[in-house]
């Protein structure tokens, strides 16, 4: 009996090496989730904030969020949740979230709910100019190409005329310049703080930022649209939940392709719920743009592997010499064995916000 206990606590880690850590099919389940959640999110943004103040709209979302957040993390956390040694990388994370998630309320008061949709898939690829630019990232021409691909796609989408860029497109461009550009100056963020940490502090500073905005206006919302307001914040909590979930489910190379479903979904939502019909041009930019940011992530993917990998060693072979008896019987698997999930959250965790 105990040769067979210890035979079997033996296998044990071999049996726990070969079980992979990922889950590639709920990972992507998860983001399909989010995705929904996000789109709905948008859609009771769009209705309230065309009877509500802007300002009011902004508030009760972000507040009634953080009200959530504190309900089901403090019990298990307590207030240690917000201790941190980088207050000022929180405060400057919550602040541009705040900006970033107004700019897009105010552009879904004025553009389709598929078009702001689309152009603020452009985030990464600003993101990637400003790490070239301030970072002084290395790049190359597949990296400038897909850019390039992909800013035109955005023109595409506001579709520029003889009257300029409409304000919304402006709005929707700020969010997604804003979006993308911050986030790289607080990046590392996520490798020095929990989780945890970083929801609450972001969940409170844009409560906090949006109390400002009540100057602008207030009024009472009927019961009807007060559960409205309630539904707009637990989707948005809710979309954050199932995005963290998601890539920590899965390589973000497996489930971030499925955050381009936002498109499809706020053209049948704004189609359903607004009688928004998609133009041709919001149809084709839309799709270059995607097509750009999922070229991105894979070729930013393939870079940080190829310069992971250790370099050939220039080491002798090893001679056939038996080991002496007190070398270990077994070595410890080489690094490149485990790249298999290098920076599982990778550009991606950038923006789930």
């Amino acid at each position: 009996m105990q040769s067979a206990a210890r035979a079997t606590a033996a296998l044990r880690p071999a049996a726990e090496a070969v079980r992979p850590a990922d889950n590639i099919p709920v990972g992507i389940a998860l983001m399909i989730g989010a995705t929904m959640l996000l789109t709905l999110s948008n859609a009771f943004s769009k209705h309230l904030v065309a009877h509500y103040p802007v300002g009011e709209v902004m508030f009760l979302r972000s507040s009634i969020a953080f009200g959530l957040v504190c309900a089901f993390m403090l019990p298990a956390t307590g207030l240690g949740v917000f201790r941190t040694k980088r207050p000022g990388a929180h405060v400057a994370r919550g602040l541009s979230q705040a900006i970033s998630q107004t700019l897009t309320v105010l552009a879904l008061g004025l553009m389709p709910l598929a078009g702001v949709t689309a152009i603020g898939f452009s985030a990464p690829l600003f993101a990637a100019v400003v790490a070239i630019l301030w970072h002084k990232e290395v790049s190359d021409p597949v990296r400038w190409g897909v850019l390039v691909v992909g800013f035109l796609g955005v023109l595409v989408v506001t579709n520029p005329g003889a009257d300029s860029l409409q304000v919304g497109a402006l709005f929707a461009l700020g969010n997604a310049v804003m979006y993308g550009t911050v986030t790289v100056a607080v990046r590392g963020m996520a490798k020095t703080e929990k989780a945890g940490t970083l929801l609450i502090w972001q969940m409170a500073v844009m409560a906090a930022a949006h109390s400002l905005l009540l100057v602008f206006g207030f009024r009472w919302p009927s019961w009807p649209d007060a559960a409205l307001f309630g539904l707009l914040g637990t989707s948005n909590v809710g979309a954050q939940y199932l995005w963290t979930r998601a890539l920590a489910s899965a390589p973000a190379t497996a489930v971030s392709p499925f955050y381009y479903l936002m498109l499809v979904w706020g053209m049948a939502l704004g189609y359903l719920a607004f009688g928004e019909v998609p133009t041709p041009h919001l149809v084709v930019g839309g799709v270059i743009v995607v097509a750009a940011g999922a070229l991105l992530l894979w070729h930013e993917t393939w870079t940080r592997r190829r310069g992971a990998a250790p370099a050939p060693s220039s080491a002798p072979a090893p001679s056939s010499t038996p080991a002496p008896s007190s070398w270990p019987s077994r070595l410890p698997r080489p690094a490149a064995v485990r790249l298999h999930r290098p920076d599982k959250l990778g550009l991606s965790r950038d923006y789930a916000a």
